[in-house]
């Protein structure tokens, strides 16, 4: 049995043995990915090569409309149409990784010190694009809760998305509250938890998904979209049978779906959910309060659109050698960046830094931007507003709807 060493001096990170063998990888199992999904698209729109840390794209905005009728008696001149146009603003972020290692250290331990980070390096960018969506996805959802449930939205808050909701008021934000429902309910209870009439069993455990899809997009419903759910939301769908037999795929992904392909399932263990320090102060502005207390997001294709910048020197190494008593030192270091801009939203973040995974999610607070968790209490929700301000004139045009629900 050969004896190992994992305390060496210099060497700590490696468990060295006598009898040599190779090493293996440890898989990774974070949670599943967002990035690489349909939910990421691109907007030609989109010009990385601007100055500054932000750009911005321009649109027309619907015609304001005149229709006149026609008079044979009365010379009053008729009253014409008009259109203007808009533009928002994107933010550019830049991220780096790198590492070093001791030269001489290979003579002990028989392997490069680099080549793990060089290995890995695929898995450590996607792993940082999937936080940064996932950032963008709270976000936004954070902005329109405080749309409906503060003053964010210009006025008092009307609470989330119904049937009723006018899509071009603000002060109702683009989510939907089921409260204490629960998107899928247990076989034989209602969303409430009261036992339900067997005869719509079936319909109730799908109600809630139905719903918050059409008092969001009401007559634009869109032919589909992608559900975020959790491993607790995907089982009790499995439980239902409500899992279509067929997979939909694209690209090299196969996505399982419910109601014959109207939902693609993007399973991942990512907390998609505001903690309850960010609902509460959510719930101290002067709007509606949101009691659903888990998160999910529907999402449609290409709701984020995601722009590869071109980064000076994207990989560069750098020796020192005179380090370690001539032993030399060499350290490598990846650069890449992009930008991610939710369709309809308009930065309203800082505007001299790149932001990093916090930085997407931060609210600005009276001049002060930081965590939503950090505001006033009572009174914060009030003076405050998100870093993504919803730009375009009608809801039905956004991508992205939050789900609050039990």
């Amino acid at each position: 049995m050969a004896g190992f060493i994992t305390n060496l001096t210099g060497a700590t990170e490696y468990a060295l043995q006598s009898a040599l063998s190779a090493y293996t990888d440890e898989a990774y199992m974070s949670a599943k990915k967002l990035s690489g999904t349909g939910i990421v698209g691109d907007n030609p729109l989109i010009d990385t090569g601007t100055e500054t840390f932000v750009g911005q794209l321009r649109w027309f905005k619907p015609l304001t409309m005149n229709i006149n009728v026609a008079s044979l008696d009365t010379s009053t001149d008729g009253t014409t149409s008009s259109y203007s146009s808009d533009y928002l603003k994107y933010i550019k972020s830049v991220r780096t990784y790198g590492a070093s290692k001791v030269n001489m250290q290979e003579v002990v331990t028989q392997v490069d010190g680099l080549a793990k980070f060089a290995r890995d390096f695929a898995e450590v960018r996607a792993q940082d694009e999937h936080n940064a969506l996932l950032s963008v996805l709270k976000g936004v959802a954070i902005s329109e809760a405080l749309n409906g449930g503060g003053t964010a939205g210009g006025g008092t808050g009307l609470g989330g998305q119904s049937w009723t909701s006018d899509p071009e008021d603000k002060k109702y934000g683009f989510y939907v509250d089921m409260g204490s429902a629960k998107l899928v309910n247990k076989i034989g209870y209602e969303s409430n938890g009261s036992t339900a009439n067997a005869a719509y069993v079936g319909a109730s455990r799908a109600e809630g998904f139905l719903e918050a899809f059409g008092k969001a997009w009401k007559d634009y419903e869109p032919a589909y979209a992608y559900l975020v759910t959790s491993p607790e939301v995907m089982a009790s769908l499995r439980t239902a049978n409500l899992v279509d037999s067929t997979k939909i795929t694209e690209g090299n992904i196969d996505f399982e779906t419910i109601f014959g392909g109207k939902f693609r399932l993007i399973q991942t263990r990512a907390n998609q959910s505001l903690s309850a320090t960010e609902l509460d102060r959510i719930g101290d502005g002067a709007g509606v309060s949101i009691t659903g207390t888990k998160t999910s997001f529907l999402v449609l294709p290409g709701a984020i659109a995601m722009k590869p910048l071109s980064v000076p020197v994207p990989v560069e190494i750098d020796r020192a050698a005179a380090a370690y008593k001539g032993g030399g030192t060499t350290s490598i270091w990846y650069r890449w960046g992009y930008v991610l801009a939710p369709a309809g939203y308009d930065w309203a973040g800082p505007e001299t830094a790149f932001p990093d995974d916090a930085g997407y999610m931060q609210v600005k607070e009276s001049s002060t931007y930081k965590a939503l968790a950090s505001v006033t209490d009572t009174t914060g929700a009030d003076n405050t507003v998100g870093v993504w301000n919803r730009k375009v004139k009608s809801a039905l045009s956004l991508g992205i709807l939050p789900i609050f629900h039990s």
